[in-house]
């Protein structure tokens, strides 16, 4: 089931499978035109359409009072309160310098007045997505905040509540991306669109960057786990963790041990007889998925960092320097990435498909911008004159340059 291969004949594995938007693309352009131009009309076409659902409204009404039972909600204020604090480490700061020759630099730190949260409910409706999206950007203090889910499930509708939320909309697809993005009678016109959905929800989000702000275009979700031993029950475990997620996503392992290898898939097929979704998971593990054979953990790296992987489990800490590109990592053998998933407070919004070579995951700082400020006196002027001067009308900017001798004549 799961297959062991020579990193020569991995390269299928590293390179990136590209979702393939251009199809959904055509799909979708027409749905977002729909709803830039008829609104919540076009809304509640689709929720019949694609949903099979007859809205009265669109807004969800909250329930008055908790229905999800204890233990849910005593899980929702542990996650919630770890990825809480995590956020406001991460949240920029507003500073100051005085440099001393007359500039007073610093920088201010203004919220988003505005963000939507895409918030998938279809074969695994997920209450942990609504934290991950919406705590950060109430840390950064955005004051509106609208959640979009096209099946919300009780569990979701009760963490909303439990959030404080109430702009929770009955809509999913590209067209609740177009809704938050362009704004309708019912729908708030947002900032930020954040959150993972299908390839029609990453092709929306794809084609209204610029129209609004999002995290990133998400493609299937993916592991990469280095370990030069460990236990093959664990390693199986984290790998199936993430195939069940879809049957397009990828678990791979790599390792320069053959026993490991060979234990890590003979458990694999093992755990697969006895996991409720290994109609999922046994697809992505067959076609996405490998233990690949390498030389040396340093070979590991080198690959994994080709890859840039949105989970990098790292068995052997002392790896993590060599480390260039990763969504986010995880840290020894207990570090499951299923923590990261639900409570141990880093984000679970990260960028796939090798887009960990440009950012890492959504945080705080997503959601703020920060404002670059400067102070001169005339002495701070008159010492950056001729540099000033000089490069402007070197660029043939005379007004730049004169606006610099005003000052001093």
């Amino acid at each position: 089931m799961l297959r062991i291969l020579d990193i020569s004949e991995a390269q299928e594995l590293f390179t990136r499978r590209s979702v393939r938007l251009a199809e959904a693309e055509r799909v979708v352009a027409p749905i977002l035109e729909h709803v830039r131009r008829r609104g919540d009309e076009a809304l509640i076409e689709y929720a019949r359409k694609f949903d099979r659902v007859e809205l009265q409204s669109i807004r969800v009404q909250l329930p008055s009072r908790d229905h999800e039972g204890a233990d849910f909600l005593r899980a929702i204020e542990t996650a919630a309160k770890n990825i809480r604090a995590y956020a406001e480490m991460q949240l920029p700061r507003e500073t100051w310098a005085d440099c001393g020759d007359g500039r007073r630099l610093g920088q201010i730190v203004r919220p988003l007045e505005s963000m939507g949260a895409y918030i998938p409910a279809g074969r695994y409706p997920l209450p942990s997505t609504l934290l991950m999206t919406v705590i950060p950007a109430q840390v950064a203090g955005v004051r509106t905040i609208c959640v979009a889910s096209p099946n919300p499930t009780a569990e979701i509708l009760g963490a909303a509540r439990w959030l404080g939320v109430d702009n929770v909309f009955r809509i999913g697809g590209a067209q609740a991306i177009a809704a938050m993005a362009f704004g309708t009678a019912s729908v708030p016109k947002v900032d930020r669109i954040v959150g993972p959905g299908n390839i029609y929800v990453a092709a929306a989000k794809k084609l209204l960057a610029g129209e609004v702000g999002i995290d990133f275009v998400a493609g299937p979700t993916e592991i990469v786990i280095i370990a030069a031993e460990g236990d093959a029950r664990w390693i199986a475990a984290d790998m199936l963790a993430q195939a069940e997620h879809d049957v397009e996503a990828s678990a791979i392992l790599l390792t320069a041990s053959r026993d490991l290898a060979e234990r890590v898939a003979a458990e694999v097929a093992r755990q697969l007889e006895t996991l409720p979704t290994a109609p999922v998971a046994s697809q992505a593990i067959r076609n996405n998925s490998a233990a690949v054979l390498v030389r040396s953990l340093e070979e590991a790296v080198e690959a994994s960092n080709r890859l840039a992987p949105e989970h990098l489990a790292l068995h052997d800490a002392a790896l993590l320097d060599a480390i260039q590109n990763a969504g986010s990592v995880f840290l020894g053998p207990m570090s499951t990435e299923a923590a990261g998933d639900y409570a141990s407070g880093p984000n679970h919004v990260l960028p796939t498909s090798g887009v960990a070579r440009l950012r890492g995951g959504l945080s705080s700082a997503d959601f703020v911008k920060v404002i670059s400020v400067q102070e001169l006196t005339r002495a701070g002027i008159a010492s950056l004159a001729p540099a000033i001067t000089t490069l402007a009308r070197a660029e043939g900017l005379e007004a730049h340059a004169r606006s610099v001798e005003v000052r001093l004549g």
